[in-house]
């Protein structure tokens, strides 16, 4: 693996475990040489995974559409900025720059970026693993409701396991690791049997 996109909050949140687990999450990127692939912005936890792989030596990618360089303040230390002209293009070309990706606590453009990739994975768009840092349990309650939808027939499990959780960086990037996508040759019964 020698990318991975990381969507998170361009707040910080309200416990700062939240930036402490960014920061262990950017070191154990450098430490195994992946390239961080991001949204480019300076500020939450969106700039403190990018800071700590800066500083542990790594490289790190920001992808930043223009019309948000005044709100999410772009990050001008990095290896890398790449400006786009639309928040679809910013996913797309962050989902091609990338091998994996990981979900740190954050926002409605988190969840909708997470939801986005896993769905693409669902179709068989790519087959790359894609994960959640549950920092202080923050999504404990999502991984809850995905078992859910799996009980009430909305979700098959095969695709609900593709969707890794961990609450230490390592143990999430082992998984990336050993990470083998479903094989699943249809995902929609039309017949509905």
């Amino acid at each position: 693996m020698k990318s991975l996109c990381v969507y998170c909050g361009s707040a910080s949140g309200s416990d700062p475990v939240f930036l402490e687990m960014a920061r262990r999450l950017g070191s154990e990127l450098a430490d195994r040489k992946i390239r961080l692939i991001y949204g480019g912005a300076s500020i939450g936890l969106m700039g403190e995974v990018a800071n700590a792989v800066l500083a542990a030596g790594g490289e790190v990618t920001g992808v930043l559409p223009r019309n948000l360089f005044r709100r999410e303040v772009p990050h001008h230390g990095l290896t890398e900025l790449i400006e786009v002209d639309s928040m679809h293009e910013r996913k797309a070309r962050m989902a091609t720059l990338a091998d994996g990706f990981i979900a740190l606590p954050g926002g409605l453009g988190t969840l909708e970026e997470l939801f986005e990739i896993l769905t693409w994975a669902q179709l068989g768009m790519h087959n790359k693993p894609c994960g959640v840092l549950n920092v202080s349990a923050y999504y404990d309650l999502l991984q809850q409701f995905l078992d859910q939808c799996v009980v009430q027939g909305f979700i098959r499990s095969q695709h609900r396991e593709m969707l890794l959780l961990a609450d230490d960086p390592a143990d999430l990037l082992e998984q990336f690791a050993n990470y083998q996508s479903p094989s699943v040759e249809k995902w929609i019964d039309l017949k509905g049997s």
